[in-house]
């Protein structure tokens, strides 16, 4: 028995929204933490610029705040704003509408705790503000994620289902690595001797905690940061469990699920091969010759390719 293809879409959007409200808080890390470096060295630097244009929603901010970049205000946009269709609220409240459609699909562990997280958003919205603080709302925001993903883990059945659920986590996973990465990018050092200081390595090392990977890539690496150590780790090493390839591989798993139990490949299975193919035949020193934004930009625009191609085939008229 297959699932029509509303219901693949809805189980799909669940595994991108949680996932995308969890790139905002982590976005929001970054940005809090890199705001607490005085800036003694000159130039300019702004931090909560660099997360609006990592995040693609910079325009949508001055749209509504003007060029008012401070931290309250970018922290409300990114989390409480019922404009922001990415707000860590929107997001949670897109996750737990498309699990209430589908609520026969999902196990009543799965739909507690999507339901539960958006209930718990409704009382911090009611909360005062001064009484929110950044990290708190980051935590929550992961804690919750998790536990949303544990549940999936733990409790659904290995069926169609399942794999749209995490087609769409392991996709959304990807693009918000590349953004997370993208957000050094964005960041402007003062001049360009600055590279190797540190000022420069504090930065990497915030987008690894912030990654939940800072432990594990010492694990992996050893030694001092750099940024080919961790463009590498991120993008190209199959021991990470957030690294582009990874995700890659992941999705493309679920996606040949999909193609055994349907009986048919498609054009999804052959791009998400392609895509692991392309990040297998690389190394870092082929990103760094293109350029890391250059290649990020390119890696966000494939993975958007691909889940194009999946809602062409997957989530428009009957799943087949």
């Amino acid at each position: 028995m297959t699932l029509l293809a509303r219901h693949a879409e809805n189980l799909f959007w669940i595994g991108r929204f949680v996932e995308r409200a969890e790139t905002v808080a982590r976005l929001l890390e970054v940005g809090s933490r890199n705001s607490l470096l005085p800036n003694s060295s000159g130039g300019f630097r702004n931090e909560w610029e660099s997360v609006l244009q990592a995040s693609g929603t910079a325009g949508q901010f001055e749209a509504k705040y003007a060029a008012d970049m401070r931290e309250r205000n970018v922290e409300s946009f990114l989390f409480f704003d019922a404009d922001n269709p990415s707000s860590v609220a929107s997001c949670i409240g897109s996750a737990r509408e498309n699990a209430r459609i589908v609520r026969t699909a999902l196990t009543s562990q799965t739909w507690d705790a999507l339901n539960t997280a958006y209930q718990e958003m409704q009382e911090l919205k009611r909360t005062e503000r001064s009484k929110l603080s950044t990290n708190d709302l980051i935590d929550w925001t992961l804690r919750t994620g998790a536990l949303i993903r544990g549940t999936i883990e733990d409790t659904q059945l290995r069926i169609d289902g399942y794999d749209f659920l995490n087609i769409g986590h392991y996709l959304e996973r990807a693009d918000s690595t590349a953004r997370l990465l993208d957000v050094k990018y964005f960041v402007l050092l003062p001049q360009v001797d600055f590279v190797g200081t540190g000022l420069d390595n504090y930065q990497w090392r915030t987008i690894l905690r912030a990654l939940s990977a800072h432990r594990a890539f010492n694990w992996a690496y050893g030694g001092e940061i750099t940024a080919a150590k961790i463009a590498d780790f991120l993008i190209l090493n199959r021991r990470a469990p957030r690294s582009l390839i990874t995700c890659a591989e992941e999705a493309c798993w679920h996606l040949d699920r999909l193609a055994r139990g349907y009986e048919q490949t498609t054009e999804a299975q052959t791009q998400a091969r392609n895509l692991v193919a392309k990040l297998s035949g690389i190394g870092v020193e082929d990103i760094f010759d293109e350029g890391l934004h250059e290649f990020l930009t390119r890696s966000i625009g494939e993975i958007s390719q691909l889940s194009a191609v999946i809602s062409e085939v997957y989530l428009i008229g009957e799943a087949r």
